[in-house]
């Protein structure tokens, strides 16, 4: 393995916990500053709830998930950045239950361990198989 090619690696794994966790947070403290007893019907309403500490929290860690995620897939194809990242359906998962007390059934942790035998599977594979295109001779103009 070459040293470019273990830098990408390590840059792949760096981004890719970035946007495993940026999400479900994101979308944990979202849940968590907008309680069931908001009623929000008008956009005036979804604005000032824009406001609420944990809702700006959330919504700064979904713009981090995103903007990583457009990071990782500059370089890393596409058919194993999604299946990779989908590890962050489980860490959503531990949160509803360890964090927001709910109740997951059977079934939904069946499928939980059938996304992480996918996740194992494709994470098995280098994460670009894809040959960045050379520059034009005489370099970039």
């Amino acid at each position: 393995m070459t040293s470019e090619t273990a830098r990408l690696r390590l840059k792949t794994w760096i981004c890719t916990v970035i946007v495993v966790f940026s999400n479900p947070f994101g979308d944990f403290f979202l849940k968590r500053g907008l309680p069931a007893s908001a009623h929000l019907s008008s956009p005036l309403d979804y604005i000032v709830a824009l406001f609420q500490p944990w809702v700006a929290l959330g919504v700064l860690l979904l713009i981090v998930w995103q903007l990583s995620r457009m990071a990782l897939l500059s370089w890393a194809d596409l058919s194993y950045v999604l299946p990779v990242t989908s590890v962050g359906y489980v860490v959503v998962a531990l949160i509803g239950k360890v964090l927001l007390h709910e109740a997951i059934t059977g079934r939904r942790w069946a499928g939980i361990v059938l996304i992480m035998a996918g996740v194992a599977l494709v994470s098995g594979s280098a994460p670009s198989t894809v040959a960045p295109a050379a520059e034009p001779a005489g370099g970039s103009q």
